[in-house]
């Protein structure tokens, strides 16, 4: 294998030579994990037809799974790049086309074609994996297997991937940018005494023995870090929820002493489908059906396979992130896990550093989910609220190509941006149409920041990108400095990003247009300016 290993490493030379001098905090492994290459560009996922079999006692998995696929430009002899991170192993590579050999490299497989490829050929890659997984340390955050028990001491293990990737566990092409277009099919393999819980439709249960193989399947496209298998001692309740696109199936699958708990906490479901459905248009996965599945960590937005690990609380495991005593009210994993259906799941990024896209609408989503079930004055409590927790360290955008998040204000900052732009737009239902128009002409597709911002923009007729530019890409807060002599306000902004444009209503209805220059104004009454704290700004009286 010397032969493959030094073309690769000659390769990757050239491919990412460039990139390393400009940063040395990334390794190629990084690159190779994060980058469209030249091993990755070539082809497209199709579908995933995919085994998995835990074993408890000794904390590790087998299975395979079948990569089909297509070639999206004509190349000969290319090497393809299937990712399976240490210290799992392919036991077996086999193809659809002539291989002149293969190799697992640290956390790569390497296989190197000897065939000429055409534009719209169709092909398999199928690997046989097995080993002692990543165990994650904190699920969902650090992510890995999870291996524990239940309280009645039964066996229970899901895995938690998002920041990793599903490589840790399953062989795949796993980058954020090419999901399977036809969808999974998952087989999870269990003691004939559990329950596997999957992803999308349960489409056939088979017991051989003393094991259990149960079949899921998702019709739609998935980004990988979503493919969940759970098993445990599972029981499952149904319902339907009558939609903009008809009946949609809810099904939720609970460990067995927690079904009169989840019968009860999950009707917060319906209000939250009906919520959602107004801002952000229909459920993007009526074919696959919407799921809550108990979970041994908090939560994680799986698609159609909702990780459910809140106890039963409302708020966050029983706390209000906004501190305003307004996000008790609600079950907070029900409502932003889910909200991600829309945002990481439906409009999925490109690349892990716009990860923003993901969690600064999904939790805005929260906002809207409160406007929507209790009302607009708590609404707003609770947006200024969540501000409390921006801690502005690093900027919310990562480096790009190296599976690099940006800060955690991703979550609090990027919603407080969306709540500011939804000021500057100054009319709901414009508003609402954006968030639904985004869902509807990104459906099912990934997505750069430029293309969002760009989106938001052209709908809105106003030009955002310097607001972008802010929240997204530095760490700072304007200011808006000002002094009030009577009816006289003098005011500017400062520490604010180069031709920054944001306007602001004051006294409830005057509009001012603030730039880095002094500006003054005559105010319409003589009593102290009243500023409206839902723009993200600080107001400093000079």
């Amino acid at each position: 294998m010397k032969k493959l290993t030094y073309t690769l490493l000659f390769a990757s030379g050239l491919v990412f030579g460039q990139f390393f001098e400009k940063d040395k905090t990334f390794t190629k492994q990084d690159t190779l994990k994060g980058s469209n290459t030249i091993f990755r560009n070539f082809w497209d996922v199709k579908k995933y037809d995919l085994s998995v079999e835990p074993d408890f006692a000794q904390k590790s998995i087998k299975g395979n799974n079948t990569i089909s696929f297509e070639i999206i430009k004509d190349i000969t002899n290319p090497t393809f790049q299937i990712d399976l991170q240490q210290p799992m192993k392919a036991d077996k590579v086999t193809a659809s086309f002539p291989i002149s050999e293969y190799k697992q490299e640290g956390d790569f497989i390497w296989i190197k074609a000897k065939k000429s490829f055409k534009k719209g050929e169709k092909y398999t890659i199928y690997v046989t994996y097995s080993g002692n997984p990543t165990i994650a340390k904190h699920a969902p955050w650090d992510g890995g297997w999870v291996f524990t028990n239940d309280q009645n001491g039964n066996p229970w293990m899901s895995v938690a991937d998002e920041g990793i990737g599903a490589s840790i566990w399953l062989p795949t092409k796993d980058i954020w940018n090419d999901e399977p277009d036809n969808g999974v099919v998952m087989k999870i393999i269990t003691p004939k005494d559990l329950v596997g819980v999957g992803n999308g439709r349960l489409i056939n249960t088979k017991t051989i023995g003393d094991k259990t193989t149960y079949t899921w399947e998702v019709k739609n496209p998935i980004n990988a870090y979503s493919i969940i298998p759970n098993i445990g001692k599972y029981v499952n309740f149904k319902d339907t929820f009558n939609g903009e696109k008809g009946k949609l199936d809810l099904d939720y699958w609970v460990l067995d002493y927690n079904l009169e708990k989840a019968k009860k906490q999950f009707q917060q479901v319906k209000p939250m489908l009906s919520a959602f459905e107004y801002w952000f248009g229909a459920y993007p996965f009526y074919e696959d059906s919407y799921k809550l599945v108990d979970s041994p960590y908090l939560g994680m937005e799986h698609q159609s396979n909702v990780a459910y690990g809140n106890q039963y609380l409302n708020g966050y495991l029983g706390n209000d992130l906004s501190g305003t005593g307004v996000g008790l009210n609600w079950d907070y994993i029900i409502i932003h896990e889910s909200g991600h259906e829309w945002f990481a799941n439906n409009i999925t990024a490109k690349d892990q550093a716009d990860m923003w896209v993901h969690e600064g609408f999904t939790m805005y989503s929260e906002v809207l989910f409160t406007e929507k079930y209790m009302d607009k004055k708590s609404a707003d409590l609770y947006a200024v609220g969540i501000r409390n927790s921006i801690e502005n360290d690093i900027p919310i955008i990562g480096k790009y190509g190296v599976r690099n998040e940006g800060s955690g204000d991703m979550y609090y900052k990027g919603a407080s941006m969306i709540h500011t732009i939804r000021q500057m737009i100054d009319n709901d239902e414009k508003f609402r149409q954006i968030l639904r128009g985004l869902n509807k002409d990104f459906y099912h597709k990934t997505v750069t920041t430029e293309e969002i911002e760009n989106y938001i923009s052209k709908k809105a007729g106003i030009d955002f990108s310097s607001i972008f530019n802010q929240y997204l890409r530095t760490t700072k807060i304007p200011a808006l400095e000002y002094s009030q002599t009577g009816n006289v306000l003098k005011f500017r902004y400062t520490n604010v990003v180069k031709n920054f444009k944001l306007p602001v209503k004051i006294d409830g209805e005057q509009v001012i247009n603030p730039t880095e220059e002094w500006q003054t104004i005559k105010l319409k009454k003589g009593t102290p300016v009243e500023f409206n704290n839902a723009y993200y700004i600080n107001y400093v009286k000079a």
